[in-house]
């Protein structure tokens, strides 16, 4: 008797521990990435996705010739030499060699490879290691500043490609994975989601067309460049920068959407160029206080400010006050997205804009004009902290500190243009002077730079210029 209870047991143990099982084949079963490891559910491994993905990202390295700092910068002073003499000897120009650390993707058997334009910026010298350990001297195919893109050349053949993926199918949610070469330590692979999309970081109008995926997948210094993939190893974006007040990654990183790339990709090996439609207006977000005004019923779309003269929206009939609110049928939510909608567009492509006026909807047919370099380099979105100055500025990044021979740690707002007539200019300021406070507080995006100017009332703001490394103050009267 007691064995027959002893196995009576053993039996049900064993049926408990196939329990799960059963009920789990009876049951609808979720998809799991192809390619990952899983039991029940669980993800184990995403060993037979990286292992393809990483033969596919390369490391690379770039070498410039840089202005080497100057021992004494105040000797070429035109307010030093005007007290102390024109005998004062010149300080001699020289250079070093700087080198720049990146990772890129295959994306072409025939050696194409993708990277960031900032990690070839400049470069008389381009190294490419793969995977296999071997190294080769690329030719830098085309570049383009605003997405951030650049296309490479290596003589090598039959090389392991990396497929681009449909980033617009991307979700808020989905698992993806970042491959790149963070520090020099090697390729390394890091988890993430994505976390969202959209995202634009370009705070100053400074020209770039962002569309960024948002993932807390770690990305550091180095993996600029490299892969972000999905869970099928499918490229869905190029990892480009991050947010972080340590340079270091905190969780927010960002990478520019493989259909983008793609785009970029493409004209790049048809042209060497991009070519990019534009509207020709500059545009603001619609707040409910505008919206109200105009007898909106929704937040919704975005405001026209100016047109530009001789612009494709001006032949078109359009006028300053109106609200775009759809272009070929598609809601635009903000103006970023408006400008990155119209600038994948060919020139000379015809557009149907949804257009609010006078209190009805309307239908404005344009054919885009083409974004020509000085429309480019414009800077329509400096608003009132740009007005009151008369400055243009953009953000410091390590590539625009090295053009203007600081150190890759510098903080602040470069100054791209100065109006003569404006306050900045009467107070002394020069293209390249890099703002880095504001009555003492740290400004390090136009927002800063509004809110210091507004705080500043009657009183002529206290400004910290980083000048060619020298820094000094400088009062800027407004009046």
């Amino acid at each position: 008797m007691k064995y027959l209870v002893l196995l009576s047991v053993v039996v049900l143990s064993l049926t408990a521990c196939r329990t799960p099982q059963t009920a789990n084949a009876g049951s609808a079963q979720r998809e799991l990435p192809s390619g990952a490891i899983h039991a029940n559910g669980p993800i184990l491994s995403y060993a037979d996705v990286v292992q393809p993905v990483s033969a596919a990202v390369v490391t690379i390295r770039a070498s410039r010739r840089v202005r080497a700092p100057q021992q004494f910068p105040f000797f070429d002073d035109p307010l030093f030499r005007q007290f102390f003499g024109g005998g004062m000897p010149r300080s001699q120009e020289k250079t070093e060699l700087q080198s720049a650390l990146g990772s890129g993707v295959i994306v072409g058997a025939n050696g194409y490879i993708v990277t960031n334009f900032h990690v070839i910026d400049g470069a008389e010298d381009v190294k490419v290691d793969l995977n296999n350990r071997r190294t080769y001297s690329a030719k830098v195919v085309g570049s383009d500043q605003p997405s951030d893109l650049a296309l490479l050349n290596i003589k090598a053949h039959d090389l392991p490609v990396l497929n681009l993926g449909d980033s617009d199918q991307v979700r808020v949610g989905d698992v993806c994975l970042a491959v790149g070469n963070p520090f020099g330590v090697g390729e390394s692979v890091t988890e993430g989601i994505i976390s969202a999309k959209g995202r634009s970081t370009d705070v100053v109008g400074s020209g770039s067309f962002e569309d960024f995926l948002q993932t807390d997948a770690a990305i550091n210094k180095g993996n600029s460049g490299g892969a972000l993939v999905n869970t099928r190893g499918e490229l869905i974006g190029i990892n480009s920068q991050i947010l972080s007040p340590s340079q270091g990654s905190v969780g927010i990183g960002f990478a520019i959407p493989s259909n983008l790339v793609r785009n970029v990709m493409d004209q790049l090996i048809k042209k060497g160029t991009v070519r990019r439609g534009t509207l020709g207006v500059t545009v603001q977000p619609v707040t409910s206080e505008i919206a109200a005004s105009l007898g909106l019923h929704d937040v919704r779309g975005v405001l026209v400010n100016s047109v530009r003269p001789d612009g494709a929206a001006k032949q078109a009939g359009m006028q300053e006050g109106d609200v775009i609110l759809q272009l070929n049928g598609k809601d635009i939510v903000d103006s970023n997205e408006l400008r990155n909608e119209i600038a994948a567009k060919a020139p000379g492509t015809q557009v149907t804009l949804t257009v609010w006026r006078n209190g009805s909807q309307r239908q404005v047919s344009v054919r885009l004009g083409e974004l020509t370099a000085q429309a480019l380099n414009e800077s329509p979105a400096t608003g009132e902290s740009g007005d009151k100055l008369g400055v243009t500025v953009e953000p410091m990044t390590a590539a625009l500190a090295s053009q203007l021979g600081l150190s890759p740690k510098t903080q602040g707002l470069a100054i791209a243009s100065v109006d003569p007539n404006g306050a900045a200019a009467r107070a002394g300021l020069q293209e390249g002077d890099v703002i880095q406070q504001v009555n003492l507080r740290p400004v390090r995006s136009i927002a800063d730079l509004h809110d210091a100017l507004q705080q500043s009332a009657n009183r002529p703001p206290l400004l910290l210029i980083d000048r060619g490394g020298q820094r000094v103050y400088l009062a800027v009267p407004l009046e």
